[in-house]
């Protein structure tokens, strides 16, 4: 068992780039909450471009494994992922419209999915109200989108990041300071 010593834990915690990250969080969040739009747009241009990336990755691992597989089959898939990420880049508002359709089915299949397995597990966990209450959370929130897409596509995407940002940068000044206090 390793044992931390308090001055390196007090350096880290102590960082500026620490607190640095999480003010450009809150502000970034912050800026996306408030141009949800832009920051949707934004999204999934990086998402678009992530994929371009990810496809030439896989046709680079397809040519260096050919012992490994098919090369073909990789090849294939390389050039999808590429395909779709020029698609989504070329077409980011279109990108916007089916990311935002295929997040409203995912979250409600998914809510589905932890209603019925909250009702499985309420004889084994006293806790099992919680995943209910989350899988029907789900449902509503897919329900929403659909019942409002094409329109929340605009927005809902940029909100969901803004809000995420915002948070992850509070938490991330709140816990900080939390340990700064516990090591002194």
């Amino acid at each position: 068992m390793r044992v931390i010593e308090p001055e390196i834990d007090e350096q880290f915690i102590n960082s500026g780039w620490t607190n640095t990250i999480a003010v450009l969080m809150i502000v970034l969040g912050i800026i996306a909450i408030t141009f949800p739009f832009f920051a949707t747009v934004a999204s999934i241009l990086v998402f678009g471009w992530v994929f371009i990336f990810a496809g030439i990755a896989q046709i680079v691992y397809a040519f260096q494994s050919r012992g490994a597989g098919q090369v073909v089959w990789k090849l294939i898939l390389g050039f999808l992922y590429i395909l779709a990420g020029i698609l989504v880049v070329a077409n980011p508002l279109e990108g916007v419209l089916a990311f935002t359709l295929v997040l409203g089915i995912t979250i409600f299949v998914q809510g589905i999915i932890q209603v019925s397995i909250a009702f499985q597990m309420r004889r084994i966990s006293p806790n099992w109200a919680w995943m209910l209450v989350s899988g029907i959370i789900g449902i509503i929130f897919g329900i929403f989108v659909w019942s409002n897409f094409p329109f929340s596509a605009a927005w809902l995407i940029g909100i969901l990041i803004g809000t995420n940002l915002l948070f992850d940068g509070v938490w991330m000044l709140t816990l900080h300071s939390g340990q700064r206090r516990a090591l002194h």
